[in-house]
């Protein structure tokens, strides 16, 4: 499977960033904007979204860490952290599990759990209709996604982005990789992690990650962003931005290859 990817920016350091259920390489760009250049930045279109290819199969979190971990040797990456949102976060917690030598740092961005998340079949079921039509795309942003309206631009991103998902794709990760129980991985995780979640997420809050998450990555830092709701990188790009950089520019001890 080969990746399409967004590339911009320079350095010995690259942030590779990996997009929530219905998102897609873009949806970084405002977090992107608000960081230096000096960084090579890499943002991906996850299978199934964006410019990615379509499968029909093959969406489990093993699929989609191993398409990440093949951007990562296409660019010859020699240093690089991961900032991972929503779905994105839990294919990070999957790659790093693995403790690859040149990866230095997480950076979790309203994390799905390396717990499932209980849902009956019915709720999931409903989850696969959330991005079937415009209108659905906006109920779930105005109800579950967000805290606060978007700017127009971004709320038509938003729409298109998923609508463009393979159908396949909106039903793997309710019923598939979102069930998957990665807490053993979680444990093994070595690299130092952040994580930022919105103070009003519907959908991961503080406090289900505190009990969901952290005591399986029980080195990781939580913080908060005051009145923000899941979707972080286009609620409050710059607050992600900040923590991005506060990682990056940490004495090195924090930032070890593992």
């Amino acid at each position: 499977m080969t990746l399409d990817f967004e590339t911009s920016g320079s350095g010995a350091t690259a942030l590779l960033y990996l997009h929530y259920w219905g998102g897609s390489a873009r949806t970084w760009r405002p977090v992107i904007d608000a960081l230096p250049d000096d960084y090579l930045h890499v943002a991906v279109d996850l299978r199934g979204w964006g410019d990615s290819p379509k499968p029909d199969a093959g969406y489990g979190l093993a699929d989609m860490a191993a398409d990440v971990l093949g951007v990562i040797d296409t660019l010859a990456l020699e240093r690089y952290v991961l900032v991972g949102h929503s779905m994105g976060g839990k294919v990070a917690q999957y790659v790093a599990s693995d403790r690859p030598a040149r990866l230095l740092g997480l950076v979790l961005v309203a994390p799905s759990p390396p717990l499932p998340l209980p849902l009956d079949t019915a709720q999931r079921t409903a989850m696969t209709h959330a991005y079937d039509d415009a209108a659905s795309i906006g109920a779930t942003l105005d109800h579950v996604l967000t805290a606060g309206p978007l700017p127009p631009a971004l709320r038509n991103q938003v729409v298109e982005d998923s609508l463009r998902g393979a159908p396949a794709a909106k039903r793997a990760w309710p019923h598939e990789a979102m069930a998957e129980d990665i807490t053993d991985r979680a444990r093994r995780i070595g690299a130092p992690v952040t994580i930022v979640s919105g103070e009003l997420d519907r959908v991961d809050p503080p406090a289900a990650l505190l009990t969901h998450l952290l005591p399986f990555i029980p080195h990781a830092v939580l913080e908060t962003v005051p009145g923000r709701g899941h979707l972080l990188p286009l609620e409050a790009p710059r607050a992600v931005a900040h923590a991005i950089r506060r990682v990056m520019t940490d004495p090195m001890p924090r930032l070890q290859s593992t």
